[in-house]
């Protein structure tokens, strides 16, 4: 066999290899196919909101979000009605909360947000335990996903939930450039701060009880902060960093499926620690960079 054919067959079998490991689970499965278009669903929608929570260093809000859907979840579980209505009826009673707390009492925002956090959360697990475990398997798909079961109903609501927040987001972007860089500023120019406060809450929690089936309300807080928190590190524009924070949400959807189908894995949790992995890959790398820039010699002039 010549060197000529023996690079051939290796390039033939590497071929084959990948399009075994990287197609083939997303074209044969059709349930594959399903999990990856709501895991893009997903991360366009949380990743563009995520953005601002973490420019505006909301991280600690949105984490309260993910899990003050609980309660809501619970008890539309536990009484017949669809999940979503009662996830999304929590979320907006938790944003109610948090503004009225915020607007009516001299507490910082993170006090309002941790006693709201800790009574919602412990309302849900009252719930849980009252049903003594009858619905724990049900309940713990809600809670880490179910994204290899989703389907065409659930596709449409989130593709509807991205178009929602994308629109939203386009209407307050100029009031939330000038509310995160100069809040006075911002009420000077009229464009009512605790509004577009509240309108960036409500989004958030579209965002959440959108993509909790997906990757799981406990999950999904990766994708809300992960991505754009791996974009700030690269980029410096609010735009950029959105376009950023969904491409490295789309790597780590597909990654995080490929591992799962391949390694029998939890897939909302592989998706998640695959957008935290590329986190830290970039921060090590963006760090090393910066190193190695700073005692390189530089270049004097002749």
């Amino acid at each position: 066999m010549g060197l000529g054919t023996l690079h051939l067959s290796t390039l033939q079998l590497f071929g084959a290899s990948l399009n075994e490991l990287m197609i083939d689970p997303f074209v044969s499965n059709e349930f594959m196919q399903r999990a990856l278009l709501a895991g893009l669903l997903a991360v366009l929608t949380t990743s563009t909101v995520g953005t601002w929570i973490v420019l505006r260093g909301m991280s600690f809000l949105g984490d309260a979000l993910a899990h003050g859907v609980l309660p809501g979840i619970a008890i539309a579980f536990v009484t017949g009605v669809d999940t979503t209505i009662g996830a999304f009826i929590a979320a907006l009673l938790m944003v109610g909360g948090v503004n009225y707390v915020r607007s009516h009492s001299p507490l910082p925002e993170d006090t309002s947000i941790g006693v709201l956090f800790v009574g919602f959360l412990a309302l849900a697990v009252v719930i849980l335990s009252a049903s003594s475990g009858a619905y724990f398997g049900d309940l713990n798909r809600f809670l880490f996903g179910t994204i290899t079961g989703i389907d065409e109903n659930d596709l449409w609501r989130q593709g509807i939930a991205a178009a929602i927040t994308i629109v939203g987001l386009i209407i307050v972007h100029r009031a939330l450039v000038v509310l995160t860089f100069d809040e006075s500023q911002a009420q000077l120019l009229g464009l009512r701060p605790r509004l577009t406060h509240a309108a960036l809450l409500v989004l958030i929690a579209v965002s959440i009880v959108s993509s909790f089936e997906a990757v799981g309300n406990l999950l999904v807080f990766a994708f809300l902060v992960a991505p754009p928190a791996t974009a700030v590190l690269l980029v410096g524009r609010v735009a950029r960093i959105m376009m950023v924070a969904v491409g490295f949400g789309v790597l780590s959807v597909v990654i995080g499926l490929l591992v799962s189908f391949h390694r029998d894995t939890a897939a909302g949790a592989t998706m998640a620690l695959t957008a935290v992995s590329i986190f830290l890959i970039v921060l090590v790398g963006s760090n090393v960079v910066s190193q190695v820039r700073a005692i390189s010699p530089r270049s004097t002039p002749a």
